[in-house]
């Protein structure tokens, strides 16, 4: 059976297992499509298939974009990434420290901006059990609660409304997913004097063509927006859907209007077709069809770093990625001996709460792009099979 029949295979069985309600694939070599695959419906209510220009909503996918435009500012020497957010963002210049003991304590040296790229910032998402993550479900709270009013939540005001709780460990010391590059997202508004959206759209969207990329989804692409599924079992066992329609970490899920917090951890809606652009221009040592985003320099900068050893622990306890570090708000295969799928030393990318996915292997100069919008997803195990049947 040939690579493509085999994916095909694979994506449609996890349809009618009711693993997700649609997926497409795409993989991408020397800057050629090497395969294309698509299965379900984007939309089960109105049975519309899932296709080529389906919008997703990204989630953490975001994560790398906002990563890219850290970089452009260091490149033009506007950041230095060893500032402190203090010097940006004056809400956190006096962070506290949660203690094991429910204590509160100063932070024993300031928030960079490297930190916050590293994830080794302290800042954490919403949890019910640390003092961290309760006083960040807080803001969350508040925040989704003021979408579709007339006083939405800002990138700014989130971002120091995040600095009023306790950090979960003192910055550098350990490393934590979290709200990192939400707060990111307001330095740059702050360094630039532009929105966050505003500047994404002027240095990265505009310039590669990502023609489908942004914070909302205009009236004339909304029926290209995908609907969002949660797998569910009935009493016998038997697997479902359940439409999703929930705005998590204050995204909203309609995506019907330009928001006031333009998430730069989460807020963001693409294509295939457009993501791989960006994949593509990163991939090109920072050029995509002669035009200069990032310089090579920064690219290779961007994609080469990794955790300390003290770091790496916190972040070895994420399953499924074995051999795996972290740096930029990507993972960065640094040990392929420990990979529990085929992998390749110096690949990189991330992935979405929704099922998005982005991975670049240098060596190979070839990107894998998959679209999904199954619930509290992320890698997932149709993402490892269709990675190990094209890298075997």
């Amino acid at each position: 059976m040939e690579l493509r029949e085999q994916i095909q295979s694979v994506m449609e069985r996890a349809v009618e297992e009711c693993l997700v309600a649609g997926v497409n694939f795409l993989v991408e070599q020397d800057g050629e499509e090497v395969l294309y695959a698509q299965a379900g419906m984007a939309d089960r209510e109105s049975g519309r298939q899932m296709s080529r220009d389906t919008i997703f909503r990204l989630y953490s996918q975001t994560k790398p974009v906002t990563a890219a435009a850290v970089m452009l500012l260091m490149e033009r020497g506007e950041v230095d990434l060893f500032q402190t957010a203090g010097e940006f963002l004056p809400a956190y210049r006096n962070l506290k420290v949660a203690g094991r003991d429910g204590s509160l304590s100063c932070a024993e040296r300031p928030l960079t901006l490297y930190d916050l790229l590293g994830m080794t910032s302290g800042l954490v998402y919403p949890d019910e059990v640390t003092l961290s993550g309760k006083a960040a479900a807080a803001v969350y709270e508040e925040a989704t609660a003021r979408l579709y009013t007339d006083h939405e939540m800002t990138t700014r005001e989130l971002a120091d409304r995040l600095a009023e709780g306790p950090l979960a460990f003192v910055p550098g010391s350990s490393w934590q997913y979290g709200t990192s590059a939400d707060v990111l997202g307001a330095v740059i508004e702050t360094v630039t004097g532009k929105r966050f959206s505003e500047f994404l759209a002027d240095e990265f969207f505009r310039p590669l063509g990502m023609e489908d990329t942004g914070f909302w989804v205009p009236p004339e692409k909304r029926n290209r927006l995908a609907e969002a599924y949660g797998t569910v079992t009935d009493e016998d066992g038997r697997a479902g859907f359940a439409h999703y329609t929930g705005d998590n970490l204050a995204v909203c899920n309609r995506m019907d209007h330009e928001p006031a917090y333009a998430a730069g951890g989460a807020g963001l809606v693409s294509t295939l077709e457009d993501y791989r652009k960006f994949a593509r221009m990163l991939l090109n040592g920072g050029s995509f069809e002669g035009k200069r985003i990032l310089k090579p320099g920064t690219v290779r900068f961007m994609t080469g770093g990794e955790l300390t050893a003290d770091q790496q622990r916190s972040f070895d306890n994420w399953v499924g990625l074995n051999g795996f570090s972290y740096c930029n708000l990507m993972r960065v295969c640094r040990n392929p001996a420990r990979a529990g799928m085929q992998v390749r030393r110096g690949e990189y990318g991330w992935d979405g709460w929704l099922g998005m996915y982005f991975a670049n292997f240098p060596e190979e100069r070839m990107t894998i792009l998959m679209g999904a919008q199954k619930k509290d997803s992320g890698t997932f195990s149709l993402t490892r099979k269709l990675r190990n049947l094209v890298l075997g």
